[in-house]
């Protein structure tokens, strides 16, 4: 593993950490806002960049800064999101929802994590080994390949293109300008290959849509500058809309029926996201070398990602998770300082109170974004296929766990069952862990098997020479 330019106990000097604060924020930012955008009703972006920035910080009290990664919106909830608008009788109820079922889904977190620390993480392990914890990180990033690449491809400043040359240029200046500066350049910028590659592909883009404005040719108009024109001043915190909504149920049995269905809607979806929380926390210590399962311990992880979520849907809507695109950041710029971490979530609390810089961020092309999601996924799928570099797969045990997981999550299964989906990445990690005990039934047998014939072997050839040894006297 090669050597960290800052681990995580280290403090970057001051001018240079807010830079590498604002890299994490846009490493994480274009996820992070486009749930409550997905979601609509009124949901505010800016609200759910403070709401990340709250989870965050509360998620690096309970882990004893030992852990350096962001928490952002999480996409595994837009359908139980959904499902709180679409059971409510009022947008406002549909918030209130917002709030009860990030805190459901929070307290399973913290059961689990009640659970594990009385019972440890042995199980953990046992259930999850290299081979299936390994291809089911691989698939993280594989299943986010589609979205990297079709933003890329397809961009201009009016939604999604069916191809656009003009986005594929931008994409691809952003993606070897990030490469470029992380492989060659020297200490300082080698850190920050985010900032230089999305800024390249940003001037690039705006070339092209003034060129647009110009030629009035909406092909070439990748920037929407129109923007700031309906920008919002202030947050709309969730927690200022839920509090209307008490008062918009007719009866309590209209209450306690919303509330199962907010309830039916987040809970089993919370459970699922555990499995993924060990993936990314299992992902994040080989990159910084050190096992986050046992120090800060899984139980404070999971209390972390828990009580962040409800904290940051208090504030912004959107229950949070690790993610991904914050382990990638800190694996290729190689800076796992936690107060980088710490920077970034006090920076996006900040600025969300800044409407023209976060209207200026949110006029970031997807197509400049997919450039650099590619090396950012790109190194998520690599990293989970480096953890079975040591995993025999001349074993049809492990070459048939490693071929399920991968051949699920890469061709998309999903199932649904009523609100509640079970993504690609959820659905291969279950049948691998199936996989994995099925292959392995009976193997403790087979391997005390040979040791019991060889010491009896052993005994019959010491037996033999003390006759031997008896007869010669």
């Amino acid at each position: 593993m090669e050597k960290l330019l800052y681990d995580v106990k280290d403090r970057p000097p001051y001018h240079r950490i807010i830079i590498f604060a604002f890299q994490q924020l846009l490493a994480i930012l274009a996820a992070t806002i486009a749930v409550p955008a997905i979601i609509g009703n009124g949901m505010s972006q800016s609200a759910a960049l403070f709401g990340a920035g709250v989870g965050t910080l509360v998620y690096l009290l309970f882990t004893r800064f030992k852990s350096p990664v962001f928490l952002g919106s999480s996409f595994a909830f837009l359908g139980s999101m959904a499902a709180a608008f679409a059971g409510a009788v009022t947008v406002q109820v549909g918030y209130l929802g917002l709030i009860m079922g990030a805190v459901l889904a929070g307290l399973v977190y913290v059961v689990i994590a009640l659970i594990v620390k009385k019972a440890g993480t042995a199980w953990i392990n046992k259930i999850m080994p290299a081979v299936v914890i390994g291809p089911t990180v691989a698939i993280i990033g594989l299943s986010l390949a589609g979205n990297a690449v079709g933003d890329l491809i397809g961009s201009t400043a009016d939604g999604f293109g069916t191809f656009n040359y003009v986005s594929i240029i931008c994409g691809l200046i952003t993606m070897f300008t990030t490469i470029v500066v992380s492989v060659f350049s020297k200490k300082f910028f080698k850190a920050i290959p985010f900032i230089i590659g999305i800024l390249a592909g940003y001037a690039v883009a705006a070339i092209f849509t003034g060129i647009g404005a110009a030629a009035d040719n909406a092909s070439l108009k990748i920037i929407n500058f129109e923007l700031f024109k309906d920008m919002k001043w202030l947050p709309d915190f969730t927690f200022i809309e839920a509090f209307k909504g008490f008062k918009d149920f007719e009866s309590a049995g209209d209450f306690f029926s919303f509330f199962g269905t907010v309830a039916v809607a987040y809970i089993p979806v919370a459970f699922v996201c555990f499995a993924e929380h060990i993936a990314d926390h299992k992902n994040l210590s080989t990159v910084i070398g050190h096992d986050l399962l046992e120090d800060p311990g899984l139980s404070n992880t999971l209390l972390g990602d828990g009580v962040g979520s409800i904290a940051g849907a208090f504030f912004g809507g959107c229950p949070n998770t690790t993610y991904g695109e914050s382990v990638g950041c800190v694996a290729i710029s190689k800076n796992a300082s936690v107060i980088t971490i710490l920077c970034t979530s006090i920076l996006c609390m900040v600025l969300a109170f800044v409407a023209p810089f976060v209207t200026l961020l949110a006029t970031i092309p997807s197509c400049v974004m997919g450039g650099v999601c590619i090396v950012l996924y790109g190194f998520i799928a690599v990293s989970g296929l480096k953890m079975i570099k040591d995993v025999d797969l001349g074993d049809n045990r492990n070459l048939f766990v490693v071929s399920v997981i991968l051949i699920c999550g890469v061709g998309g299964m999903v199932v649904s069952f009523g609100k509640v989906t079970i993504t690609e990445v959820a659905c291969a990690l279950i049948l691998g862990i199936i996989t994995n005990i099925i292959c392995n039934i009976g193997k403790n047998k087979e391997e005390v098997k040979p040791a019991k014939v060889e010491a009896e072997f052993s005994e019959s050839v010491e037996a033999t020479e003390e006759k031997e040894d008896i007869v010669e006297l």
